[in-house]
């Protein structure tokens, strides 16, 4: 069943992205927030080489629907989600976006980024907070979209009108300081907030309906109510491992921790069979204690991947 599944996902498929799996492959399909989906909803693709070799690391591949390529890098794990190392980004047009170094999946050092005419945007770093596991972005350099330079050696002004983000505001040695404000096409909501040496002290946003919220922190991951190790508890003690002889490894699954703190839309990315995944689903959708995760003042949905390790009794 399952090679009938993937020759029929390859229909689906450019002709020219097909000579690019081997067997040693795996192919992924992703919607328009890189989160796996359907072959009849798929916005871009990921190609994993040597998926079926054991190895350090694995070169991911990710293409545009139209097959044209828009990230390449590598990843600790199979899945692709322990990005390490330098990643390239790539418009559609085939003009470089951006180099950005991963450590263990998350930003770290080197930022630098194009206009989509080929034209320098930014040079900066991700600088990680341990405490809070997040990153600083500084701006040591910036080009608007007409190349003339507006931020030098770390002070100037940044303003940029991307896709769906509007945003402006000072840099002062390497981070942002001041009133920074910015605006959301898309959701058709703004912000404004006040900024020391790179660290928020307040924000106001406003959504389409015109009501405010207020914050500190300009985002806040969903959290267990009795913390991380109470969710990782509660799936070990709770997983019912298949009675198969040597069943060893990890599954993953994604979901959803929607704004009411609900877990939703679970999927499987990998399995061990036996049923490994669908009781991967059944034990983290009956864990109920989220808090949802905040952004801007705002409750969100936010999608967590995570692994599960296994191994059988026997």
């Amino acid at each position: 069943m399952k090679s009938i599944y993937f020759s029929l996902l390859l229909l689906f498929l450019p002709k020219f992205a097909i000579s690019q799996i081997s067997e040693n492959d795996k192919l992924i399909l992703l919607d328009s927030t890189h989160m796996v989906t359907t072959s009849n909803e798929y916005t871009f693709y990921r190609i994993i080489k040597d998926y079926n070799l054991n190895k350090d690391n694995y070169t991911i591949l990710e293409y545009y629907k139209s097959g044209v390529l828009q990230m390449e890098g590598t990843s600790k794990n199979k899945e692709g989600f322990s990005k390490e190392g330098e990643l390239t980004y790539y418009y559609e047009n085939g003009k470089k976006k951006s180099i950005t170094n991963y450590i263990t999946g998350r930003v770290s050092g080197k930022d630098i980024e194009w206009y989509d005419n080929g034209a320098k945007k930014l040079e900066g770093e991700y600088i990680q907070d341990e405490n809070k596991r997040t990153a600083q972005h500084k701006i040591n350099q910036f080009w608007d979209v007409n190349g003339v330079q507006k931020v030098s050696d770390g002070n100037g002004i940044f303003a940029d009108q991307g896709e769906n983000e509007t945003t402006k505001g000072a840099i002062k040695n390497g981070f942002k300081d001041g009133l920074w404000e910015g605006t959301f096409k898309k959701s058709n909501s703004s912000y404004q907030e006040t900024y020391q040496d790179g660290k928020i002290i307040s924000g106001i946003s406003t959504d389409k309906n015109g009501e405010t919220y207020t914050y500190t922190e300009v985002e806040i991951a969903p959290n267990p109510k009795n913390g991380i190790m109470d969710f990782y508890k509660f799936i070990g003690k709770n997983y019912r491992t298949p009675e198969k002889q040597g069943l060893k490894g990890k599954v993953y699954i994604t979901f959803v921790v929607d704004k009411e703190g609900k877990i939703v839309e679970p999927k499987i990315l990998r399995d061990l069979g036996y049923g490994t995944g669908e009781e991967a689903i059944r034990v983290v959708t009956a864990y109920t204690d989220f808090i949802p995760g905040v952004q801007r003042g705002q409750k969100v949905r936010c999608t967590y991947s995570l692994p599960i390790s296994i191994q059988s009794a026997r």
